[in-house]
């Protein structure tokens, strides 16, 4: 059975800002490898639409810096999954949508996907959260202080007890924190 990986950016005030953040080289060939490192991407609606407004263009783009476009080119030919309550046409290559029972499904996914899911929604990860679905968290860190978007895991029920596997400090002053659940 393949894990289920939380990864994704945020400010040091815990602030899901993309219009925020340090993108550079170093930074995409970190997500680039951790998703190459994956059996398939799990994203919400919201999420997946982000992405599939972005990145096939940037997979065909040839002016397109390396680094994002090697991202792009990786993040297209892998299988992504999408929850959806309200959407049912997914176009984008090799899109899936979730059907049926979230904790069902997923653990399903995750039982078919032996390299593992990687999630990279927020609000899909507070359920999966919820639900005890979640084994690991690749969170990273940006030196800004942003003030504005969405927090991670707002609204949960109970704390979560994790332990820290590993850091990851980027030239920029990004940080890259690897957590898994902590047992017991």
């Amino acid at each position: 059975m393949g894990l289920l990986t939380f990864g994704l950016n945020v400010t040091l005030d815990g602030c899901i800002d993309h219009t925020q953040g340090i993108v550079d080289d170093e930074l995409h060939d970190y997500w680039r490898q951790l998703m190459e490192q994956s059996g398939a991407m799990l994203f919400g609606r919201n999420t997946y639409e982000l992405m599939e407004g972005a990145w096939p263009a940037v997979a065909r783009d040839e002016k397109a810096p390396r680094a994002m476009r090697e991202w792009a080119q990786k993040l297209e030919a892998k299988a992504k999954y999408v929850v959806s309550g309200s959407r049912s046409d997914f176009p984008w290559q090799n899109t899936i949508k979730v059907e049926g029972d979230l904790r069902e499904a997923i653990s399903a996914l995750k039982a078919k996907t032996e390299r593992g899911v990687l999630v990279g929604a927020p609000k899909l990860a507070a359920a999966l959260e919820e639900l005890g679905l979640i084994d690991e968290y690749r969170i990273v860190v940006h030196p800004i202080i942003s003030g504005r978007g969405p927090t991670l895991f707002h609204g949960l029920s109970s704390a979560r007890q994790l332990e820290l596997l590993s850091t990851q400090r980027f030239k920029s002053g990004v940080q890259a924190l690897h957590f898994r659940r902590k047992a017991g």
